[in-house]
């Protein structure tokens, strides 16, 4: 990345790594945020489709969440070991307390958050989603964040994204990682 960070934006070093439930947008805002800061952008389910050579799809159905979920792990504990980054995690991905507590000590955790009908809107767009596939996608969310939200909400910094645009939501996080950062030094 040839251009430089912004100065207005504290130096953090370590991998900034997106939570929160598919579709609040993390790799949209990931690539943007990435982009701001002069850093890589990662995607973790491109990386774990590109490891195991099938899509995430394809995953689910040929070998199951649990083998989707302990790929998973490997994945964003090799992205973690390289320079810092910005990094997309998958919706479930802080559901193992291993791979939680490695983002929790190697990387700035940021929960994306956004209103149920909002996200439920976005992930009807595709179907790409296996934890939607035939499903009613607001009944879904709506199950998912009861059980995710409490472990979204260990993230080091919550950041409400709403309805805005991708640069709104980008402007968010910066100004976000800037009080944990201040918060940080004060300690």
């Amino acid at each position: 990345m040839s251009k430089p960070a912004d100065p207005a934006i504290p130096s953090i070093d370590r991998t900034i790594a997106l939570v929160g439930l598919m579709g609040v947008g993390k790799s949209t805002v990931g690539r943007r945020l990435a982009k701001r800061l002069a850093r890589e952008f990662v995607d973790a389910d491109a990386e774990i489709e590109a490891a195991a050579a099938m899509t995430v799809s394809d995953i689910f159905a040929r070998l199951g969440e649990p083998e989707f979920r302990a790929g998973e792990a490997r994945v964003i504990r090799r992205l973690l070991d390289g320079a810092p980054k910005v990094l997309a995690t998958g919706g479930g991905a802080m559901l193992n307390a291993d791979t939680r507590a490695l983002l929790k000590a190697r990387a700035v955790t940021v929960w994306l958050r956004a209103d149920l009908d909002v996200i439920a809107t976005r992930v009807a767009r595709r179907d790409t989603r296996p934890l939607l596939r035939g499903k009613d996608p607001k009944t879904t969310l709506a199950a998912l964040a009861e059980a995710r939200y409490p472990i979204y909400a260990q993230a080091d910094l919550t950041v409400d994204v709403g309805a805005g645009s991708h640069a709104q939501a980008v402007e968010a996080v910066v100004a976000g990682l800037k009080a944990w950062s201040a918060r940080k030094d004060e300690r």
